[in-house]
């Protein structure tokens, strides 16, 4: 029986172009702290903190200490030094890249189809970023203000996709059993990994994300329109799983 509904962020419920994102993303940000480290010293430190992330199986640890731990050494300065201009670039530029994604109304609409339908509810987004930057595209996307049960981020995790512990901790957050749930996602490889774990897969349709490097199994495959469908009227997978 289905208990809980994941949904991936970038490109699931927030369309957009993901590498689009993270270049003008990037590009935006280390002219940001040009005056406390030097862009090429700064970029090549993130993308480190970032890779320490995406390798971190640490339970005890998350993926903010591991970031921190990598970072910091490798740029020469202490947190305070730098975090602050961290946190206003999140306040007042990272908002200007909301005309970078297109938002659509299924997108709420799927969300509070599962929530009305009483499942548990998570935005499975890959937990690199603050929440600050999640809680940006939480608002683009529409949700932003709905009671989604959890939201991935840097500072609440301790894994990342597409490993396999990231989803069965989800689970365990939510209470309930990695096969008691569904993943909706438009990535094949990371969110498709959630079936690793014994969880049910959705493959959103749209802007489908394909590496061709390892195959995980899709159970159903849709937009999010005919997922909303799926869980108002119990078919499909739901259908399946009850």
């Amino acid at each position: 029986m289905i208990k809980a509904v994941l949904f991936d962020l970038d490109g699931t419920l927030l369309p957009m172009n993901t590498e689009a994102f993270i270049a003008q993303y990037t590009k935006s940000l280390a002219p940001k702290v040009s005056h406390i480290v030097e862009p090429e010293i700064f970029l090549k430190a993130l993308w480190s903190g970032t890779e320490a992330m995406m390798k971190n199986k640490e339970k005890y640890k998350t993926n903010e200490q591991v970031f921190t731990e990598t970072f910091l050494p490798l740029i020469n300065k202490e947190k305070e030094e730098i975090w602050p201009a961290l946190n206003q670039f999140y306040e007042e530029e990272f908002p200007k890249f909301a005309p970078l994604t297109a938002p659509v109304p299924e997108a709420r609409k799927v969300v509070e189809a599962a929530l009305k339908k009483g499942y548990k509810v998570a935005v499975a987004t890959n937990p690199v970023f603050p929440s600050r930057a999640i809680e940006h595209r939480l608002e683009w996307a529409g949700v932003k203000d709905l009671p989604i049960d959890l939201v991935t981020v840097y500072e609440n995790s301790s894994y990342t996709k597409p490993h396999r512990e990231y989803y069965e901790w989800i689970a365990g957050k939510l209470g309930v059993q990695p096969e008691e749930c569904i993943m909706a996602g438009n990535d094949k490889q990371e969110d498709m990994a959630a079936s690793t774990a014994g969880m049910t897969t959705y493959l959103v349709e749209g802007h489908v994300i394909d590496r061709g490097n390892t195959e995980f199994p899709i159970h159903d495959q849709g937009t999010l329109a005919h997922l909303k469908n799926h869980i108002e009227q119990d078919t499909g997978i739901f259908e399946e799983k009850k």
